[in-house]
C-alpha cells in the first residue's frame, strides 16, 4: 500500500523546521531516516498533510564524548553509531546498534527517528534508559532535556510539543567497574524484538554497586525495571538474587497480545532475558569481551 499524498519541505536548519512545524497545522509530521514514520504511513497507520524532511540539517549528526559524557545527534545513523568509538567504549550500546533491523534500515535509521516514534518496540530508548539517558529537544519554546525514561507517555505518544524535535542524545560515561548488555529476542533480523533487556551493572569485586535495568516490547511504553534493580543495588550476585530481580522485572511488565507472541509468552522470555543480559554484564565487567547478539525463533 501507497501512503495518502502528502506536501514535502525541506527544513535547511533547526529554526527553520521547528517554524515549518508550527505553522504547517495538525496533519504536519517530522522526517528524519523515515525507517519508522515510512512503515507507518504506508499501512495507512498514519496520514498525513505535510512531511518537514530533517535530514538536510547540519550538525545534527555528531557523536562526540567530553567532560564526562557522550553526545549523539539526532540525525546519527545506527550503522554510523554501530561503528563509532561510543560502540567500542560501550559493549551495551553496540549490542544495540548491530541488532537493529539489517544493514538496509541501519544505513538510514536515525537515532532521533527511532526514539521519536515513540514504538515501546524500538531499540534505542530501552538502550538509553539503561545508561540513564536524556533526551534534547528544540521547539517554539526554546531547548529542554528530558530523561529518556519519561519521554514516551503512551504508545506512539512522547512529551514532544507542537513544533518541537529531538535534537540529540546524551548519558554520562560509564565509570570504571561498569558494563551491560543489551539482550533481545525476534522472529528474524528486519522485525521488531518480541521482547527485549538492558542492563548496565556497576561492579564492587563481587558486590553490585549500581544498576539499571530496561524491558522493551514488555508494554505500551519503554520500562525502566526500578524493582528489579532494587534486588541487585548494593547485593552480592547470588543465584537467587538474580532469581528474585528476574521475578521482579516480569511484575514490572505488561506485555500486550499481538502477532510476536501472548504477554504470557514474553514473560518467559523477559525472565531468561533479564538472567542472561545479567550474566554477560558482570562477566564484562570482569574485563571479559562477550559477543551478544539478538536470538531469532
Amino acid at each position: 500500500m501507497y501512503p495518502a499524498p502528502f506536501n514535502y519541505h525541506r527544513a535547511g536548519s533547526v529554526a527553520e523546521a521547528i517554524s515549518l512545524l508550527s505553522n504547517l497545522g495538525d496533519g504536519v509530521r517530522a522526517l528524519a531516516g523515515g525507517q519508522s514514520l515510512l512503515v507507518l504511513l504506508k499501512a495507512r497507520f498514519d496520514t498525513v498533510t505535510d512531511l518537514v524532511d530533517l535530514g538536510r540539517i547540519r550538525g545534527l549528526d555528531g557523536i562526540e564524548a567530553g567532560n564526562g559524557e557522550y553526545r549523539i545527534g539526532a540525525l546519527a545513523t545506527h550503522a554510523r553509531l554501530a561503528r563509532s568509538p561510543v560502540a567500542e567504549a560501550i559493549p551495551i550500546f553496540q549490542d544495540a546498534a548491530n541488532g537493529i533491523a539489517d544493514n538496509q534500515v541501519r544505513s538510514r535509521g536515525t537515532i532521533g527517528g527511532n526514539v521519536s516514534s515513540g514504538d515501546p518496540s524500538c531499540d534505542w530508548p530501552t538502550l538509553l534508559i539503561a545508561l540513564d539517558a536524556q533526551v534534547h529537544c528544540e521547539g517554539p519554546d526554546g531547548k529542554r532535556a528530558v530523561p529518556v525514561n519519561e519521554f514516551v507517555e503512551d504508545l506512539y505518544l512522547t512529551v514532544l510539543g507542537d513544533g518541537e524535535i529531538v535534537t540529540g542524545i546524551s548519558f554520562p560515561a560509564p565509570e570504571k567497574g561498569a558494563a551491560g548488555a543489551y539482550v533481545g529476542f525476534k522472529r528474524c533480523a528486519p522485525a521488531y524484538p518480541t521482547t527485549s533487556v538492558g542492563v548496565q551493572l556497576t561492579m564492587d569485586g563481587d558486590d553490585c554497586k549500581d544498576v539499571r535495568v530496561s524491558l522493551g516490547s514488555s508494554g505500551l511504553t519503554p520500562i525502566h525495571a526500578t524493582g528489579a534493580e532494587a534486588e541487585l543495588r548494593g547485593k552480592l550476585l547470588t543465584d537467587d538474587v538474580i532469581v528474585r530481580a528476574a521475578d521482579a522485572a516480569v511484575a514490572e511488565s505488561d506485555p500486550i497480545d499481538d502477532q510476536r507472541g501472548t504477554p504470557e509468552f514474553k514473560q518467559l522470555l523477559i525472565n531468561t532475558l533479564v538472567k542472561r543480559g545479567i550474566g554477560v554484564a558482570r562477566r564484562r565487567c570482569a574485563g571479559e569481551q562477550v559477543e551478544v547478539s539478538h536470538e531469532y525463533y
